[in-house]
């Protein structure tokens, strides 16, 4: 324990004007560092100014009240400019406080970042649980940094790059993710509860537009079925979740654990709905059958694109075949369905988009989510298109996967924006929400409201 209580302020920043978003989420990660930090016996707030309509000057207001002596701030791409306006908030506030960056992006901008940003004293890379305890003990002892593995920061005028951080091997050994920081009501979809649950790190997967090998690293690491369902019983006796969400790469890609987990629910009689997200090549009619039997109603599939040349192109290692028969027996299950696409990617032609169009027609999935091939720092993309020699327009801001940020010589970004808003109003439909709103299914039901705002906002874009 610290021998006098150091307080912790974790900020999620406001997600600025533009970005493509949903709406608000638990952000897990602050979650996960606000149990970690209390373990260690920190007094820990947590601002989340997307849920709580926090801007910079309110910020700055809570900061100076709290005047806390760590301030961690976490970002992803396209709120990286944010989080740094929060970083000098944070300074402004609290002058002699240590403000910590993390987050993908930051994880792989760390040198450019603190070239550039005084008012950020470290970054952390990749899993930060174990690391910002580190530094919270080093601060309470008042030791320096150079021992703490997988930080970026400043010394001397010098940056300094420590080796990066083994990853926790043991996920059971690390607290459950404290939800008592957050209001949340702030979160409810339609009125519904839906808590985050993950249940496993690592990806031995290489999809080239993806960073979570890079964060998370390319071993499988998984929570035992026991920790992962007492976890899901304290949601729902503790925070009152009405759903859950998983929020693993690939849920099923352990066989015999996801069967378990999925018989230790139906044992202990938690009987919500939840949702996931796997690969095609990870799924069986068995493993399908006990899901749905175990409360879960939704499947997101990553099949990305309907042409083999894409496929091949992103390093996904699946074939087309194959995500055609994991949403067939999804379907036949009873589940429902959502996949992810993504256009404009290198190599893509009209062509190629037309095969996924045809694709989706065929396999007839509930929801899809079309992404623009977006390359993230850290990601074989990014590398590639540098490589290639194609510019890549670096305003973090339009890195939300609706924009092409980079020089594609064959589409423009006015055709795949085009492209997108015409498929989506053609599968958002009345007929789309009729079939959907009066389906028991739980993300039905929330996909059919989906449609209903898509249409209104189409109606309203007329006048």
């Amino acid at each position: 324990m610290v021998k006098s209580t150091l307080k912790v302020a974790l900020v999620n920043p406001p997600i600025p004007e533009g970005v493509y978003h949903h709406q608000p989420y638990l952000p897990l990660g602050l979650a996960y560092l606000a149990a970690s930090l209390e373990s260690f016996g920190c007094d820990v707030s947590v601002i989340d100014c997307p849920a709580t309509g926090v801007d910079f000057k309110s910020l700055e207001k809570i900061l100076s009240n709290l005047m806390p002596s760590i301030i961690g701030i976490t970002s992803m791409t396209p709120t990286i400019k944010s989080a740094l306006s929060c970083a000098k908030s944070a300074k402004n506030a609290c002058e002699d406080a240590l403000v910590i960056l993390g987050g993908p992006h930051a994880s792989f901008m760390d040198e450019d970042i603190l070239a550039r940003e005084p008012s950020v004293d470290v970054i952390v890379r990749g899993e930060a649980e174990a690391t910002i305890v580190e530094l919270a003990k080093c601060l309470s002892e008042n030791k320096k940094f150079h021992d703490v593995a997988g930080i970026t920061f400043r010394h001397n005028n010098r940056i300094v790059r420590n080796q990066d951080r083994g990853y926790i091997q043991n996920l059971d050994e690390l607290p459950f993710p404290d939800y008592d920081h957050f209001e949340l009501k702030k979160y409810e979809l339609f009125g519904k509860r839906l808590l985050p649950i993950m249940s496993s790190r690592g990806c031995p997967f290489q999809c080239s537009f993806c960073v979570t090998s890079r964060i998370f690293g390319r071993i499988f690491r998984a929570r035992s079925p026991k920790n992962v369902v007492d976890e899901l019983s304290r949601l729902e006796s503790g925070y009152g979740a009405d759903a859950f969400t998983f929020y693993d790469d690939t849920l099923t890609l352990s066989r015999d654990r996801i069967l378990k987990i999925c018989r230790e629910m139906q044992c202990r009689k938690l009987n919500l709905p939840w949702d996931c997200q796997t690969r095609a090549d990870a799924v069986s009619k068995e493993i399908l059958i006990e899901m749905k039997k175990a409360g879960c109603q939704q499947i997101f599939f990553g099949v990305e694109s309907g042409s083999q040349k894409i496929l091949d192109a992103i390093g996904k290692g699946t074939t087309v075949e194959q995500n055609e028969r994991a949403i067939k027996m999804a379907k036949e299950v009873g589940l429902f369905v959502s996949i992810s696409v993504i256009i404009g990617y290198p190599g893509e032609t009209i062509e190629t988009i037309n095969q996924t169009m045809k694709f989706i027609k065929k396999t007839k999935p509930d929801d899809v989510y079309i992404c623009v091939a977006t390359p993230y720092p850290g990601t074989r993309l990014y590398e590639q298109i540098k490589n290639l020699g194609w510019s890549i327009f670096e305003d973090w801001d339009k890195f939300d996967t609706t924009n092409l940020v980079f020089a594609h010589p064959l589409i423009t970004a006015d055709a795949l924006k085009e492209f997108r808003q015409k498929f989506y109003d053609d599968f958002y439909s009345f007929s789309y929400v009729v079939k959907h709103f009066f389906s028991r299914n739980f993300y039905s039901r929330v996909m059919a409201r989906t449609a209903i705002n898509h249409i209104l906002w189409r109606i309203r874009s007329l006048f």
